[in-house]
């Protein structure tokens, strides 16, 4: 398979074990937006010192679709599984953006995709297990994968609605032996996450009136809120980010 996809994956799943998360939603006055989930390894690449300078010299900084990538490989691809091939349509929406600097110690990488109705936002998460289990015959399971306890195991789901006037996020544990099932068995890497945070940054058209979390901070036009939770309580909880935001008429 495509060499550039196969390293991306392979650092990627390095990462996921030491990132501050964000998940940002920009909403325009129609209602279109743009959804980016971004994650920042920096902290990672600095812990890895001189190590990571040697297996990565040369400083990445690229700008790509999943469908494009995908379209190069489409003689690999359809040797795949029908799973698999499926977890691949999945991504096909969405763009990334990668910067690996050893020099400078930075890493971030960001998903992002531009939407026409927030009511039809995807599930980010469904997406990032995706990409974290395209490892071959080595991909990782859900005791190392822990976006496996986000709707892609069906033990959860997550839901956007705005329509204009008011913006909910909503998630629910739909199975909750099951989702146990799943945070317990990634129980062993919470030392790993434990300073790990998950951030809510979404923008608005218009200032906002009110907001349900009370930990909420705001911008100083009022446009953005931003909502941070410990990244192992939300894994443990994803009920706890549910948000609904009131704009001003």
């Amino acid at each position: 398979m495509n060499r550039f996809f196969t390293f991306m994956v392979l650092v990627i799943s390095i990462v996921l074990t030491s990132c501050q998360f964000s998940e940002n939603i920009y909403i325009n006055a129609d209602g279109s937006g743009k959804m980016e989930f971004s994650f920042d390894g920096s902290q990672l690449m600095q812990m890895a010192g001189d190590k990571m300078g040697e297996s990565q010299e040369k400083a990445i900084d690229s700008t790509f679709s999943f469908k494009e990538l995908f379209s190069s490989m489409k003689d690999s691809i359809s040797k795949l599984s029908e799973e698999e091939q499926q977890k691949l349509k999945r991504l096909e929406p969405f763009n990334m953006h990668m910067v690996m600097d050893p020099k400078t110690s930075k890493m971030n990488f960001e998903m992002f995709t531009d939407f026409k109705n927030v009511n039809e936002l995807q599930d980010m998460f469904k997406a990032m297990k995706s990409f974290g289990d395209l490892k071959g015959k080595e991909k990782a399971g859900a005791e190392n994968n822990p976006f496996s306890s986000f709707g892609g195991d069906g033990t959860t789901e997550l839901d956007y609605k705005y329509d204009g006037k008011t913006f909910k996020r909503t998630a629910k544990i739909l199975d909750k032996e099951a989702h146990k099932q799943v945070t317990d068995s990634i129980g062993q890497m919470a030392m790993m996450f434990g300073s790990s945070t998950y951030k809510l940054n979404y923008h608005f058209p218009k200032p906002i009136k009110s907001v349900s979390n009370e930990t909420a901070m705001f911008s100083a036009d009022r446009k953005t809120v931003t909502v941070e939770y410990g990244f192992m309580d939300y894994i443990a909880n994803p009920e706890a980010l549910n948000l609904e935001v009131v704009l001003e008429d």
